[in-house]
């Protein structure tokens, strides 16, 4: 069940949030049991075989836990904790990561061993990822509550289930036992359809538009055709903006329908392209899963504590795996290699200004553009890998980018129609430029047209306005006067209420969100 669909806004969603809150009124247990049941369900919906599967990782890491905090040994809790982070580990390595090793090894040895026929569950990373994190937080003394129904509906909860936030058992667990969220708080709900909506029209509207013309790109790539210069860009700028406002809408979306039952996810996406070097842009792209790498196996490796040239080793080992971490292909783990190797850059450019005597902070005027842009084009190239379907489709476009495979615009592609719709992209509704497809020009002008003031508006929204968090959530408000005052409240109930109509009637084709492959 996805998020964009009218069975779970029209069903799912107030069937489940009516039901909680009227079970509420009888018992806080049965409403949690209630929540949780609800998001097993939601999750059955896509593939119910797997929901077994999620229950019998859900009790063994609660049993693990358990043991961990009441063993009496040190040693023991510590055995308990290892051989808990390995079993995760395991179950994550045969679904995600076995048939990705068997290619690579036939590959690598030219041998034929027959790949295993394994379905991925789904948001098996980020289920995964939420209970090794608890069982840490047990064996450090952070989470102590053993509550089971809690625990479930910790790990099931279905704003947070498929895509992440990646969830802290101290975080959650403390709201699940206050008895605020089981009494509905219609300011709860106003902020939380608030943020729905338009997590909701950026996916609809934003996203799969810029789909339409990223797809095509990376599908002849893939089929060995060599996009040329302004192609590439098309392609490699249209999947950047697809993943941007695809993976923001649906942030937003689940900050907004967990705050809808009083509950507060925390920050995950925080306007990344606006950040003036790579180290901000972790800080500021998909935060929970940043945070868990570095708590979790950047320090642990020793973090920044063993000199610089140890911390640049650690930098780099956390990058491949977060990488890898995405997805069972070399192309994720060449992404995180672009991006270890940026940081790497990165920070040994701070140290060379600390030596000549530079001061820290963030730069301001045209040093800070200059950052914002230099930093922009390295996370665009280096999402061309990251999109590809192979290394040497990805090769292909990064090529076109930096314009190896030529500037020419208006020669005829021949057979790129055929190439493209044999990928199930429809080309009747043109690109852009002449010659695309079998050299219809008032098709691709008007393709020309859509494309560029759907750039327009990508990079307006994303450099020119405030991230929907600091516009709509009270505690990320920077300025309380203007944003709590009635007129700027009723513009915006305005514009959600015309945003909700549009993106509504616009559900035409439903599409899953990017990080849900992940």
């Amino acid at each position: 069940m996805l998020f964009n669909s009218y069975g779970f806004i029209l069903g799912y969603l107030p069937l489940v949030w009516g039901g909680f809150f009227l079970v509420a009124r009888h018992s806080r247990k049965l409403a949690a049991l209630w929540l949780a049941a609800a998001s097993l369900f939601f999750y059955g919906w896509w593939n119910v075989k797997f929901v077994p599967l999620l229950l019998a990782s859900i009790a063994f890491n609660y049993a693990t836990g358990y043991a961990i905090g009441h063993a009496r040994d040190p040693r023991t809790a510590r055995y308990l904790l290892a051989a808990g982070i390995v079993a995760d580990l395991m179950l994550l390595g045969v679904f995600k990561y076995a048939n990705f090793f068997i290619d690579s090894i036939n590959d690598l040895f030219g041998l034929n061993i027959e790949a295993a026929k394994i379905v991925l569950p789904l948001g098996i990373s980020f289920f995964t990822f939420t209970q090794i994190a608890y069982l840490v937080d047990v064996f450090r003394g952070i989470a102590k509550e053993y509550d089971f129904i809690h625990y479930v509906l910790f790990v099931t909860y279905f704003p947070h289930l498929i895509a992440g936030p990646i969830l802290h058992h101290k975080q959650m667990m403390p709201q699940f036992a206050s008895a605020s969220i089981y009494r509905p708080q219609y300011s709860n709900v106003g902020i939380g359809l608030t943020l729905f909506t338009i997590g909701l029209a950026k996916k609809v509207l934003l996203a799969d538009s810029f789909g339409e013309y990223a797809d095509p790109v990376f599908a002849a790539a893939k089929d060995g055709f060599e996009p040329k210069f302004i192609m590439a860009w098309t392609g490699a700028l249209a999947y950047t903006f697809q993943l941007y406002f695809d993976f923001s809408g649906y942030s937003d979306m689940a900050v907004g329908l967990s705050r809808m039952f009083g509950v507060q996810l925390p920050l995950n996406f925080n306007s990344p392209y606006k950040a003036w070097n790579v180290i901000e842009f972790w800080r500021r792209w998909h935060m929970t899963l940043s945070a868990f790498l570095r708590d979790y196996l950047y320090i642990p490796l020793g973090g920044n504590r063993l000199g610089p040239a140890r911390r640049h080793v650690n930098l780099m080992i956390t990058m491949l795996l977060g990488g890898l971490w995405h997805g069972a292909n070399w192309t994720f783990v060449v992404w995180g290699g672009l991006h270890g190797s940026f940081l790497v850059v990165n920070h040994a450019w701070h140290a060379l200004r600390r030596r000549f005597g530079f001061p820290p902070g963030e730069p301001v005027g045209m040093a800070r553009v200059a950052g914002v842009l230099v930093t922009f084009f390295c996370v665009v190239i280096a999402w061309v890998m990251f999109r590809a379907d192979s290394l040497t489709s990805g090769l292909l476009v990064a090529k076109g980018c930096v314009g190896l495979s030529g500037l020419a615009v208006s020669q005829k592609l021949e057979g790129i129609g055929e190439i493209l719709r044999s990928h199930g992209v429809n080309t009747a509704n043109g690109l852009v430029f002449t010659g695309w497809f079998e050299g219809n020009a008032a098709l691709n002008l008007l393709g020309g047209v859509k494309i560029t003031l759907l750039a327009l508006t990508g990079f307006l929204l994303i450099w020119g306005f405030p991230n929907s968090q600091t516009l709509i959530l009270p505690e990320f408000r920077k300025d309380h006067r203007v944003l709590s005052h009635p007129r700027f409240t009723f513009w915006l109930a305005l514009t959600s209420g015309c945003m909700a109509a549009v993106a509504l009637s616009s559900i035409s084709k439903i599409s899953a969100f990017l990080y849900y492959q992940f």
